[in-house]
């Protein structure tokens, strides 16, 4: 009986700590967004590691840190970038506790977007390792998306088959 309270206890407190957890991603997730609705640009790189990539809507938009702190820097020193609200997150930590994965619907100027990503603990922080912003697509409108875009993506595809 003394093994099975044990093994309950370790099972709640397990529990218990992964939650912890996955309220600090969260937390780490909601201060990085704020941080770039508030334009504090040394803010919200320093959530990010120092490997991060960020993938952007855009094609063309796969940038390590360094050439996203190019694109951000003008952005933010208008004094406000761009403003992002998580309606709805779900977070995934590995069995190590050192990895985590994420996706959220995002309430944006562009309207519903998707954001997707890892974190990674760094020195017992959390820090944003790789995002991905999509956006949100209803399926019954892709086809004149696709209208709209197919002369853009032809001239980016043809480029890259020249690779």
């Amino acid at each position: 009986m003394k093994k099975i309270n044990l093994l309950l206890l370790f099972i709640v407190l397990s529990a218990t700590a992964q939650e912890k957890e996955k309220q600090l991603i969260g937390a780490t997730l909601d201060g990085w967004h704020a941080a770039a609705a508030d334009a504090d640009f040394s803010s919200f790189f320093g959530m990010m590691s120092e490997d991060a990539v960020f993938i952007g809507t855009d094609a063309t938009e796969n940038w390590n840190q360094k050439e996203f702190k190019a694109y951000c820097k003008p952005h933010f020193d208008k004094g406000s970038a761009w403003s992002f609200i998580a309606m709805q997150r779900t977070v995934f930590i590995s069995s190590e506790g050192d990895i985590a994965w994420f996706d959220e619907l995002l309430d944006t100027q562009m309207k519903l977007c998707r954001g997707s990503g890892v974190l990674k603990k760094v020195n017992g922080e959390w820090k944003i390792a790789h995002y991905v912003l999509s956006i949100a697509v209803p399926n019954e409108h892709v086809a004149a998306l696709i209208d709209l875009k197919k002369d853009t993506d032809n001239s980016l595809l043809a480029g890259l088959l020249q690779q």
